[in-house]
């Protein structure tokens, strides 16, 4: 943040508007110039005694235009810096941020007019502002100014700490989604941000869910834009679209329902059934701007990834030929593809013409698929359940000793031991046996494994 430093005597303030008025009158001579400029810095001391902080701003901005057109920018960026900081003078929050729109909008006047610099000075005011609201304000203007003067990627790494933004600014939703939509129409002009642009598209669809009809037709436009965005982003391949009542809203539209019958059938089914589709819309398909063989190819690995998903690890080469129609050559290129775009992880069985799949993106994650994580996640904890039965079982058998269940305590227990003491170094045995009676002797675990001890020894568990 730029800190002004007195360097005379004068007020800086009294200092720039001293400066621009000479500039504004410098070709009236000076038997007029001077008379106006003793007259403008007289009414600039008025508003700094009385505190019209507001009216101060607004008479140092009278000549904004001339002066960046007739100053160089090292001066220009001396001279709002000086102006930005009456915004700290003002006890009024109020008054900070009607200082600040008036000082967003005379440097905002002109986009195309040293934007860099323009934006600079928007970020200067932006950093000396306390309130949240006009913080707020001020970057959206910056926004404004940044696609207008063509100077996006000075503001794009922002996008990154939007998240924190929200948090600081406390904004309502209205405001979080002209900000949200703002940041997606920066990112869609740069085709290595779609991801980034789609993201933020989500974010926007996201803020109307719980709204009412009328309140969802707001979004009918953004929510079919978000669709073929996602159709048309080649190594994109999943998405919760469906689950959101502003695109949901499009099935039983008359205007867009074939468009959300497509980010269907691109989310549920294969490739057939998007063929079958562009038969009956092919001219849709193309006023869309969609490609035919750019959406085929998309298709055909999401049907891959759903023929992984759907058959229990084994994908025959024949039903991978038949589900993308493709030849027979063609096969493992279209596994390899999958591989490569991280859909799936699999080995390819050549000599039985098998794909044995160990992993497949979800294109959708709803309740089904937390349901089938959930039997996946039971069945992983069986199976480890009983290998370390197993290797305990192993463990205790070395030492002759015949382990039993207590169902009441829920830990295994030992009835017969050979000796008066033995050790085991088993991490898996820590779990079974943790101070275990039987008699005159306990199991005890401590940082030596496990040892039977006589009961009349002092025991206890470390």
């Amino acid at each position: 943040m730029t800190t002004v430093v007195p360097t005379s005597e004068e007020d800086p303030a009294l200092s720039v508007v001293r400066f621009t008025a000479e500039i504004s009158w410098a070709d009236a001579g000076p038997e007029v110039a001077e008379p106006q400029v003793t007259s403008l810095c007289m009414e600039a001391q008025q508003c700094m005694v009385a505190g019209r902080w507001l009216d101060l701003a607004s008479l140092m901005l009278t000549s904004a235009d001339l002066v960046f057109s007739k100053t160089s920018e090292k001066d220009l960026e001396c001279i709002f810096t000086v102006i930005c900081n009456l915004v700290k003078k003002s006890d009024s929050l109020d008054e900070a941020l009607e200082m600040a729109k008036l000082i967003s909008t005379k440097i905002t006047q002109q986009p195309n007019d040293k934007p860099a610099l323009r934006l600079k000075i928007m970020f200067n005011l932006y950093n000396l502002l306390e309130n949240s609201y006009s913080r707020f304000f001020v970057y959206m203007k910056a926004l404004s100014l940044a696609v207008d003067g063509k100077v996006t990627e000075h503001i794009v790494p922002s996008f990154k700490k939007i998240d924190s933004f929200l948090n600081e600014w406390n904004i309502g939703v209205q405001d979080q989604r002209e900000l949200y939509l703002s940041i997606s129409n920066v990112l869609k002009e740069n085709k290595s941000s779609s991801k980034e642009s789609f993201k933020f598209l989500t974010k926007y669809l996201a803020t109307f869910s719980g709204e009412d009809a009328s309140s969802l037709g707001e979004a009918k436009e953004e929510a079919v834009r978000t669709i073929l965005q996602f159709v048309k982003t080649p190594d994109m391949f999943q998405c919760d679209l469906l689950d959101m009542p502003a695109v949901a809203q499009l099935e039983k539209d008359a205007k867009y329902a074939p468009v959300y019958q497509l980010l269907k059938i691109f989310l549920t089914q294969r490739l057939d059934a998007y063929l079958d589709f562009h038969a009956a819309n092919a001219n849709l398909v193309k006023g869309y701007g969609l490609v035919h063989e750019d959406c085929i190819a998309k298709m055909r690995l999401m049907s891959l990834v759903d023929l992984g998903s759907d058959i229990s690890g084994q994908v025959p080469y024949a039903l991978i030929k038949d589900t993308l129609q493709v030849n027979d050559d063609e096969v493992e290129l279209w596994v390899v593809e999958a591989i490569t775009a991280q859909l799936i992880n699999c080995k390819i069985d050549q000599m039985n013409e098998v794909v044995i799949v160990s992993r497949s993106t979800e294109r959708v994650f709803g309740l089904h698929q937390w349901e089938t994580l959930r039997t996946k996640l039971a069945t992983w904890r069986g199976n480890i359940t009983n290998i370390i039965n197993t290797i305990q079982a192993n463990k205790l058998a070395t030492l002759g000793v015949t382990s039993f269940t207590d169902p009441s305590l829920g830990e295994e227990r030992a009835d017969t031991l050979p000796s008066h003491q033995c050790s085991v170094n088993s991490v898996q045995a820590k779990k079974l046996v943790m101070g275990a009676t039987l008699g005159d002797l306990t199991i005890r675990y401590d940082s030596n494994g496990i040892r039977a001890l006589d009961s009349r020894e002092p025991v206890g568990y470390n």
